[in-house]
């Protein structure tokens, strides 16, 4: 149970869907989702920031 709750929270939390029409998605449908925005955000912490380098 607590990784449905991880789940859902991770998808409404990145995509702003609603609980009830996270939990209506079959779980590997959901897994899928929450695989996808994980590997959205590895990519974005590995793109270098433009204002890092700046002084």
């Amino acid at each position: 149970m607590k990784q449905l709750y991880e789940e859902v929270a991770y998808v409404a939390y990145h995509f702003h869907w609603p609980h009830d029409q996270i939990l209506g998605l079959e779980h590997p449908e959901r897994r899928a989702w929450v695989d996808e925005i994980a590997a959205i955000n590895r990519r974005l912490q590995e793109r270098p920031r433009e204002d890092a380098w700046r002084g």
